[in-house]
């Protein structure tokens, strides 16, 4: 049996009500494990909240964090600061020089493009190339397909079409959230496959970018971060005494 994830949900971590109700109907609608962007300085109070939600829902709760550097060295410096205390690390890459480097990091796990303009959007071959090497991932956010009319979609499209060509060329992971900010955003995972086939996924790509990609990012993550993770294919099965 598949389980659905949705690595982005982003609500108002001040009203509890808004938490409780996307968390419960992420639940509602089949998936298995939800991510929420949180903040860098995030309080252990928050995770605690966030995770007892999950837990009476039956969810799995994942942290994520969505870095907004303004250069590529206040990423880096993010980078060094953060990799180890969260789960997902998402970087919103709204310039060029900042997605290159995103790209090639590989404590960066998915890459994201915020904006529906096409021009700044970066997802270009040397940055399909530069993914592919560093394993990281491209996230299709699916709330603007729902969220715009007119124009804007069919531009929100017509960008995501180029860019899953270009994925798809370079082998780079496709990872589909909502982006949800609160419940009336979310859809199922059906629904957003299905979605999934105006900017040209079939079907089973699309299942296996709301599943198992982002399943798989999840489970790579928790090995490196718990405390027997030495290095790649490196762990400490028992400690002994001194």
């Amino acid at each position: 049996m598949k389980q659905f994830v949705d690595l982005h949900l982003r609500p108002n971590l001040d009203e509890t009500k808004t938490i409780e109700n996307i968390i419960s109907k992420a639940s509602e609608l089949g998936y298995s494990m939800v991510g929420v962007s949180l903040p860098k300085n995030v309080k252990q109070s928050t995770r605690h909240l966030l995770k007892r939600y999950c837990d009476n829902c039956n969810l799995g709760f994942v942290t994520r964090v969505d870095l907004n550097p303004k250069s590529p060295h206040e990423l880096l410096k993010n980078l060094r600061e953060i990799r180890r205390k969260f789960e997902i690390v998402a970087v919103n890459c709204t310039t060029k020089p900042i997605a290159r480097q995103a790209a090639k990091d590989q404590r960066v796990d998915l890459l994201v493009f915020p904006s529906i303009n096409p021009r700044e959007r970066f997802f270009d071959a040397a940055e399909g190339k530069l993914s592919s090497k560093a394993n990281a991932a491209l996230e299709i956010e699916m709330t603007p397909i729902i969220k715009f009319q007119g124009v804007p979609r069919v531009r929100y499209i017509s960008c995501l079409r180029k860019e899953l060509s270009i994925a798809n060329k370079f082998r780079v992971p496709i990872v589909i959230c909502s982006g949800a900010p609160d419940r009336s955003q979310l859809r199922g995972p059906h629904d957003f496959a299905s979605l999934a086939i105006l900017f040209g996924m079939d079907s089973t790509s699309a299942i296996r970018a709301i599943s198992l990609e982002p399943c798989s990012i999840v489970k790579r993550n928790r090995r490196k971060l718990d405390s027997g993770y030495v290095a790649q294919g490196i762990h400490v099965l028992r400690r002994g005494k001194i």
